[in-house]
């Protein structure tokens, strides 16, 4: 009996109002921040754009975009940890969803970076704000599974993404992820603030939402960037690998043209199975590090095979992006070791900041690759962005205090 009723507590905190809503937030948060990397081929070929041209203008939007992210992630995290979690929640769904709106209507190739990158500016706010405010309203023991949830139900946008483009037009696909945001806004009425947050709000003598106070304390800051470090290799294979995956098929040989919409799609796959049972493993293991560990090995194999196996058809380029898909589901682990490595007073900031750096670094990996790629070819230029990306992240995870127990009642003194 007793047992029983533990379980049935534990399944109504993981389907309670903060976990369900941050889920369908961040569902329609992937939708469109992968949207561009699924149209970026068909819209900017109808804009007139030749081969050639689309290689390098879709670069140049992705970086736009990733940078968005990059600056967005730290207006958000700063707002949330001044004004609520629930701000940033209800703000950046505004802001993305106007600018996915206004996509839809682009003709002009520089008003399209721009949209791209206030859309980026917006997307940047969901994930931390949701695995924030879940974190602190579940208990510690259900913590890794709740983030879990999240991320592996919100992961699925991807795959949505994919499949709008091929029923409907690039400019409808944008309309919908415009018309999907609007309707969560009213889904998020009623959701409660988190506890720990209204506590901390009332200590007026606490600085809170403060950025700079993670480069003050040196030891912070290292916390800081290892908790970046741990993410590397997760957009290391969505932006380099599956987004170039049209030109990965072509230095393979592979007969058929390879859709890199496709490959992100089957990438995204791959990772919301991988994030839901990240969550579990974590649980069953008692430990952050080691679950992530093994999954960036388990990413790492999929990475060789990719770029060095000798694939040769489109099928198995492709069953080798779920299997990547699957090792980087670590994704939501991670930006919950974020969360859990700050005080309250800042964690926002730092679950909001943190993703974002990751998605921002993305702008020098395809720099890199680009610069590297007219000397060693394609896939020596991606093995060499890779060996980097993998270096520092499992060093950084190896090296990261654990915090699968931790208790986040607790603020950051300056």
């Amino acid at each position: 009996m007793t047992k029983h009723i533990k379980e049935k507590s534990a399944a109504a905190y993981l389907l309670s109002a903060p976990v369900i809503v941050a889920a369908l937030g961040y569902f329609v948060d992937i939708y469109d921040l992968l949207l561009f990397g699924i149209v970026r081929i068909p819209s900017l070929t109808e804009l007139g754009l030749d081969e050639a041209a689309v290689s390098i203008e879709g670069a140049s939007i992705l970086n736009w975009q990733m940078t968005g992210l990059l600056l967005g992630g730290i207006l958000w995290g700063v707002l949330g940890d001044k004004k609520g979690r629930l701000s940033v929640l209800f703000g950046s769904i505004i802001t993305y969803s106007l600018a996915n709106f206004a996509c839809g209507f682009v003709h002009d190739i520089n008003i399209y970076k721009i949209l791209r990158f206030i859309a980026g500016i917006g997307l940047a706010g969901e994930l931390g704000a949701g695995i924030t405010l879940v974190s602190e309203s579940l208990p510690k023991r259900l913590r890794a599974i709740g983030t879990s949830l999240v991320a592996g139900v919100g992961l699925l946008g991807a795959i949505v993404g994919y499949f709008t483009v091929e029923l409907f037009s690039w400019r409808n696909a944008y309309f919908i992820g415009g018309g999907m945001g609007i309707l969560l806004l009213f889904l998020r009425i009623g959701v409660f603030e988190s506890g720990m947050f209204h506590t901390m709000k009332e200590k007026s003598h606490v600085a809170k939402g403060n950025f700079l106070s993670f480069f003050t304390n040196r030891k912070r800051l290292i916390l800081y960037l290892k908790c970046i470090g741990i993410g590397l290799p997760t957009w290391y294979i969505i932006g380099v690998l599956a987004t170039f995956s049209n030109e990965f098929g072509k230095a393979l040989g592979i007969s058929e043209a390879i859709k890199p919409g496709l490959a992100v799609m089957w990438c995204y796959v791959g990772l919301s199975i991988g994030d839901l049972l990240s969550g579990v493993v974590s649980y069953w293991l008692e430990s952050r590090i080691r679950t992530v560990t093994y999954m960036m090995a388990f990413t790492v194999v999929g990475a060789l095979i990719y770029l060095y196996a000798g694939i040769t058809t489109s099928t198995g380029l492709y069953a080798i992006c779920v299997w990547m898909g699957f090792g980087i589901g670590y994704w939501a682990m991670f930006v919950t070791i974020g969360a859990e490595q700050f005080g309250t007073n800042v964690r926002a900031t730092a679950a909001t900041t943190i993703p974002n750096m990751v998605r921002g670094t993305v702008v020098l990996m395809t720099t890199l690759y680009t610069t590297l790629k007219p000397h060693v070819f394609e896939l020596k230029a991606a093995g060499i962005v890779g060996l980097i990306c993998f270096g520092i992240g499992f060093y950084c995870i190896r090296t990261i205090p654990e915090t699968h127990h931790k208790d986040l009642d607790f603020i950051e003194e300056d």
